[in-house]
């Protein structure tokens, strides 16, 4: 397993869409591996292939404190939605950047694992939120999109103030 380096907004490979997986391999494995180990690494509970410039319908998540209940997606798809919920979201990719965003409650997901095998669920609260957040990064799109102008330019500012004192 390796760290990968994780892009960092406005870099302008985030606004790419992501392909599907083709080829379940050892290839997949190792950037599955890859993306949890980064994900952990970066205190992150999501992330899309996208982020570490791989332009793949990949995702993987773990919402556990202990890091023990890794969930990975492969050219998922929300096959059914209900309800609205604003949830505050943040990411790997705007660090110290946060929002209440709007997202469906209720979810159905029909997805693959590492593997090939098709899967389908029923996700809701932070799982829900987590999926579309994810899924949003496959197709191009941040959550500070959703976002008015004025707003977004403010968190923008204030992530840059951010990453100047971690630097």
């Amino acid at each position: 397993m390796a760290l990968r380096p994780i892009l960092r907004f406005p870099n302008a490979h985030l606004r790419l869409t992501a392909v599907p997986v083709t080829q379940f391999d050892a290839n997949l494995t190792i950037l599955v591996n890859d993306m949890y180990e980064t994900m952990y690494a970066g205190l992150g509970i999501g992330l899309a292939a996208t982020q570490i410039d791989v332009q793949l319908q990949v995702i993987t998540m773990d919402l556990s404190e202990s890091h023990d209940q890794p969930l990975t997606l492969i050219n998922a798809s929300i096959v059914d939605q209900h309800g609205s919920q604003i949830c505050e979201e943040g990411c790997l990719s705007l660090p110290g950047i946060y929002a209440d965003v709007p997202r469906a409650k209720e979810i159905r997901v029909l997805t693959f694992n590492e593997h090939g095998n098709a899967r389908e669920f029923d996700a809701d609260g932070l799982l829900a939120v987590c999926i579309q957040h994810e899924l949003d990064h496959l197709h191009g799109k941040v959550f500070i999109d959703y976002l008015s102008a004025l707003k977004r330019d403010r968190l923008l500012l204030k992530m840059t103030k951010h990453l100047k004192t971690v630097l």
